[in-house]
């Protein structure tokens, strides 16, 4: 007799209580993400799309732009904010109703809108809700919204806590000698701060791209010819009502378009988040190294555990998570990028999907960069391991040796190196009676003589004074929506 199934697994059960998602960022990494839900969440979105519509009927009423439409007193203006301050749970749960019926995202929040106005002075008006637009005309302002909210409000501060954070230690470091490794070979001696001040210039340079990012918008109709514009009011001067609308949300007006606004800017800008993500990703194998060499130390804290089995590790787990969250991020960045520059002749809804996982692609960026961060808070480096390093490498002098060789006119320099070091350690006094032979003037032998691998680290330090100064995204435009022009 064959076993009969529960009716409910426990893992079923524990979903219809809230506890199970399929996406670890709706549960395991919440905390690291909880800020997009304000601007890349669906609920986000269809506040966004009643924000734009009321905002457009607000242009319209305002600028008189349709013959027979009233404009709008004070307190019907007030009233029309206030139905969009207003979004809530049981707005949320009035449009998932009103979808069920309309079969379309868009046109449920024109009819909720429209319903909100019914019985009330506003009544006379409702038909100018979506006037002339295409459902693209209200989704593709509502992404560019918020988008441009969601990465200066949320990624954009998270990226630069994580730059000034690798700046400062790049400060604090700057004349802490290191032993350099080109090819994985010991190269010429470098600093630690000015490794790290050379990640820090990387990341900054892709922060400033991404703080000057375009994000375009349009208003322009059915396939972005202002035609049923037209044909109900053929005197107005719809392109500029349409760019004073665009610009009035802080928005770039992109005046040649289909259907849809082409989405190039989100290409751009999203190629510019996952550049930043590939040198951050740089950073975390950088420092992974660094630790398993053991030029880095770990905090720990209190009862923390590194291995399972190995009371002795602390393994450099912040590093490891944030590079795969970072592939996983530039994994959708570049997906969202390649996807959303082409449309199929006027319209196609590859671009629909696509652009709801937006938020996907920075929540891994923002779940990577709470890693680093912690993981950069719990550094130290061990001076002694990179002394002892160092002192290990004598022969990486040879550089220095046979420069100022060449200087003076001596023989083969390069090649009377090599026979002395290439292949084997040579310690300081070997370096010392090296130099000694030579016969090169008294200033330069001196000169020679008194360098060892610690000092031979050039312009390292002053190199690091090249790093901007302290970074912060400004916030200007973001208001310009609630302003309701």
């Amino acid at each position: 007799m064959s076993e009969q199934p529960p009716s409910r697994t426990a893992v079923r059960l524990a979903a219809e209580l809230g506890d199970v998602t399929l996406s670890p960022l709706d549960g395991r990494y919440r905390p690291a993400v909880e800020g997009l839900l304000e601007h890349l969440s669906e609920p986000a979105l269809n506040r966004e799309r009643l924000r734009i519509e009321v905002a457009w009927l607000l242009h319209l009423t305002k600028r008189q732009v349709l013959p027979g439409v009233r404009r709008l007193r004070d307190e019907e203006v007030h009233r029309l904010h206030g139905i969009a301050a207003a979004f809530d749970a049981d707005t949320v749960a009035e449009l998932k109703d009103i979808e069920r019926v309309t079969v379309h995202d868009v046109k449920a929040v024109e009819y909720l809108l429209k319903d909100r106005l019914r019985g009330s002075s506003l009544e006379d008006v409702a038909e100018v809700v979506h006037f002339a637009c295409t459902s693209e005309d209200v989704n593709n302002l509502a992404y560019a919204r918020l988008v441009q909210r969601a990465v200066r409000e949320v990624w954009l501060p998270a990226a630069g806590g994580v730059v000034e954070q690798l700046g400062g230690m790049a400060r604090q470091y700057r004349a802490v000698p290191m032993l350099a490794r080109t090819h994985g070979q010991p190269a010429t001696p470098t600093t630690m701060g000015k490794e790290l001040a050379v990640l820090t210039h990387r990341l900054q340079r892709q922060l400033e791209r991404v703080r000057h990012a375009d994000y375009l918008g349009k208003i322009n109709g059915a396939t972005g010819t202002y035609a049923a514009h037209v044909a109900a009011v053929p005197d107005a001067d719809w392109e500029d009502v349409a760019r004073d609308f665009v610009e009035g949300l802080g928005l770039t007006w992109n005046p040649l378009t289909t259907q849809i606004e082409p989405h190039d800017w989100q290409a751009e800008l999203y190629a510019d988040v996952a550049r930043f993500n590939r040198v951050l990703h740089n950073l975390c194998t950088d420092v992974w190294t660094y630790i398993s060499q053991g030029y880095f130390t770990q905090v720990t804290t209190a009862g923390s555990i590194g291995s399972s089995t190995m009371p002795h590790k602390v393994n450099p787990i912040r590093f490891e998570n944030a590079e795969a969250n970072l592939e996983l991020s530039n994994a959708l960045l570049d997906s969202l990028q390649q996807t959303l520059v082409t449309s199929r002749l006027q319209r196609d809804l590859t671009d629909s999907t696509t652009q709801r996982n937006i938020g996907v692609a920075l929540g891994h960026a923002l779940v990577a960069l709470d890693n680093v961060a912690r993981g950069l808070a719990g550094l130290d480096v061990d001076t002694a391991v990179l002394d002892a390093d160092l002192e290990g490498s004598w022969e990486v002098l040879g550089e220095a040796v046979q420069t100022v060789m060449r200087l003076h006119g001596l023989p083969n320099p390069y090649e009377r190196l090599k026979d002395l070091t290439r292949g084997q350690r040579v310690d300081g006094p070997a370096m010392a009676e090296f130099v000694r032979g030579l016969g090169l003037p008294a200033e330069a032998e001196q000169r020679l003589l008194a360098l060892t691998p610690q000092g031979y680290t050039g312009l390292a330090d002053a190199l690091v004074d090249h790093l901007e100064p302290s970074w912060h995204p400004d916030d200007d435009g973001l208001d310009a929506l609630e302003a309701g022009d």
